[in-house]
């Protein structure tokens, strides 16, 4: 598991959940490692566990000096992984600009903001991973989430456009999209079916866990090997794709 020795891997939203299993991942495949964050004690919490060779930063990913503050910081990048995002629900008619523009901002202009901040460098050494987590919401819709699916789906956009780009300079740019999965988000999720339903917590699970044929949840381990496969340099034609990591919620 040495096949990004030599390689610097940043990691957004590092500081738990996917972002910190991908983190895990690519540094057990010999990368070394930043993770990023705007909480700086999740984000040491998680280099304690990691051991090895781990930094971290902190960042908004909605920010434009942060971010640049950020990169500038930790120097040259070889694989980005833009796994910051964030999901709030309400329904359509009650989703309030600010609400339109919060989702917007972290989960698509974030990951505009820090791929810009890479590709040029990326692109003049001859080699570069740009791997995006996206969703299923990326590729279907999900009702009470028109704002978090919209940016989702900007997202896959972006990623085919980048991937165009950077074609011919060594540059691949792809997304993952995961199912429902194991992570602070499911877990907000469920609290909110549950306080809206009054189902239990798990009823609430079992609802979201149905929507995967294998009935059950993603684990965040799972999403981090595909994020690995698409990080290593022999994955070069793999790009400008959008893989599902769903257990067949998606065909």
């Amino acid at each position: 598991m040495t096949d990004l020795q030599g390689l610097h891997a940043v990691v957004t939203g590092g500081g738990s959940g996917i972002g910190a299993a991908v983190g895990a991942c690519l540094l057990a495949g010999g990368a070394r490692v930043t993770l990023m964050g705007r909480q700086i004690e999740k984000l040491q919490a998680q280099r304690v566990l990691l051991g090895g060779d781990v930094a971290v930063q902190t960042i908004d990913v909605g920010d434009e000096a942060s971010v640049k503050a950020a990169f500038a910081a930790v120097g040259p990048v070889d694989i980005l992984v833009n796994n910051a995002g964030q999901v709030e629900t309400a329904p359509l008619h009650r989703t309030s600009l600010a609400l339109w523009q919060q989702m917007l901002n972290v989960n698509l202009t974030g990951t505009f903001l820090c791929s810009r901040e890479v590709m040029v460098g990326m692109s003049e050494r001859g080699f570069g991973r740009i791997i995006n987590v996206a969703s299923t919401a990326a590729l279907k819709g999900y009702a009470y989430v028109a704002a978090y699916c919209a940016a989702k789906h900007g997202v896959v956009g972006l990623t085919r456009s980048m991937a165009l780009e950077l074609a011919r300079k060594g540059v691949t740019v792809n997304a993952v999209c995961p199912g429902y999965t194991e992570t602070d988000i499911v877990a907000q999720a469920v609290a909110t079916i549950s306080e809206k339903t009054g189902r239990s917590a798990e009823a609430a699970r079992a609802e979201l866990a149905a929507s995967n044929p294998q009935g059950r949840l993603i684990q965040p381990k799972e999403v981090a090997a595909s994020v690995l496969w698409l990080a290593r340099r022999d994955s070069s034609a793999i790009t400008g794709q959008a893989i599902a990591v769903c257990g067949g919620e998606l065909m």
